[in-house]
């Protein structure tokens, strides 16, 4: 790396932005909520699925938006964020399930049956949340290099199609394969991932407005040129 771009990276990491952190906070909260309602079944029109491919889809839009005005390490540790603020909702839900209700509250059967996940739900989500935002940021980050930062809505896209995908197939997988018939694992799998990318391109013109008043009040517009794309890596 040259000195030049060294500086550049050093300059990146230590900015202040005015709007990262509303996004960050917007990005915790839908996933929690996801976290909690995903046992909601609704239909919609031939589909039935959870209620959250509604609102899910929406932590991946703000990851993209993430990813294109901020850059992939600042949107990579944004999931780790996520990540952690899921696993400790989760535990914490598991410990209320686990505490006695007092003799006069009468509503504990409906605490547990929301909140008390089984172990393997819960990992189900933690794997699938993680791997699908890695994905999805490192394919944006990629393909905007790639296409120079032109034809936002390919990445967009493309990028919630791998993400969305992965986090489908890896949560529909964990938590519920041999638990229901694999006939609709495979067609709820399908459907899920189907409706979500849906909503991407639905919003797609609410992403590039956001995206363009973003890099203008941001004074940014990241590319990923040098960037450490390890994964593993929580702070940017």
């Amino acid at each position: 790396m040259e000195k030049s771009d060294s500086k550049k990276e050093i300059s990146h990491s230590f900015k202040q932005y005015k709007y990262l952190g509303l996004i960050t906070a917007l990005y915790i909260t839908f996933q929690l909520v996801s976290d909690v309602t995903a046992g909601k079944i609704v239909q919609l029109g031939i589909f039935t699925v959870s209620a959250t491919v509604l609102y899910f889809p929406f932590t991946y839009i703000f990851a993209d938006v993430l990813t294109e005005v901020y850059g992939y390490a600042k949107a990579r540790s944004v999931v780790w964020m996520v990540f952690f603020s899921s696993v400790i909702a989760g535990l914490i839900y598991s410990v209320v399930v686990f505490l006695p209700p007092a003799i006069s509250f009468d509503a504990n059967d409906a605490y547990v049956r929301v909140l008390g996940q089984i172990p393997r739900i819960l990992v189900g989500g933690w794997i699938a949340v993680w791997v699908g935002g890695i994905l999805n940021d490192y394919t944006l980050a990629k393909m905007k290099v790639w296409t120079k930062g032109k034809h936002l809505w390919t990445r967009t896209i493309g990028s919630t199609i791998i993400g969305e995908g992965a986090n489908t197939v890896l949560f529909y997988t964990i938590a519920l394969y041999a638990v229901i018939p694999t006939a609709l694992l495979v067609t709820s799998i399908l459907s899920g991932w189907f409706l979500k990318v849906i909503v991407e391109i639905i919003m797609t013109p609410v992403t590039y407005k956001v995206v363009a008043k973003l890099k203008k009040v941001e004074d940014e517009d990241y590319y990923d040129y040098n960037t450490n794309f390890n994964p593993l890596i929580i702070r940017n």
